[in-house]
C-alpha cells in the first residue's frame, strides 16, 4: 500500500488517540486494552468466507464507528462514546498495516492489497 495511504491512516489513528486522551474520563491503558476487540469480528470466518467477510466489514466500516460515535455523543454516553473511539482507532491501525476490507475469495484478499 502506498505511504502516503499509510501516513493518513496514522494521523487518524493519532486523532482518535488524541480524543480518548482529551475527552474521557478512561485510564489511558483502557484504550490499549480495547483496540484489539474489533478482531473479535473475525469469528465471521467460522461460518466460512462469505459470512466472515460480511461481519468483518461490517465492524471495520468507519461510517459505524462514525455513527456509534455520534450516538454515544448525542445520548452522553462515555461507554458508547468509547465503543465509537475505539472502533475508528483500531479501523486505522488496521488500515496503517495494510488490513482492509475483506472480499469473500478469503480472508487475505482486501480492497487495499492482498496479504501475504
Amino acid at each position: 500500500m502506498k505511504w502516503t495511504l499509510r501516513i493518513e491512516e496514522l494521523a487518524m489513528f493519532a486523532l482518535g488517540l488524541y480524543v480518548f486522551l482529551a475527552f474521557l474520563p478512561f485510564a489511558w491503558w483502557w484504550f490499549l486494552v480495547l483496540i484489539l476487540t474489533p478482531d473479535i469480528s473475525m469469528l465471521g470466518y467460522l461460518g466460512g468466507n462469505k459470512t466472515g467477510a460480511f461481519v468483518y466489514n461490517f465492524f471495520h466500516h468507519r461510517a459505524l464507528a462514525l455513527l456509534v460515535l455520534v450516538i454515544g455523543v448525542y445520548l452522553e454516553n462515555q461507554i458508547v462514546i468509547l465503543a465509537g473511539i475505539i472502533l475508528f482507532s483500531h479501523i486505522a491501525m488496521d488500515r496503517f498495516f495494510g488490513y482492509g476490507l475483506k472480499y469473500v475469495t478469503g480472508f487475505k484478499h482486501t480492497h487495499l492489497e492482498e496479504l501475504k
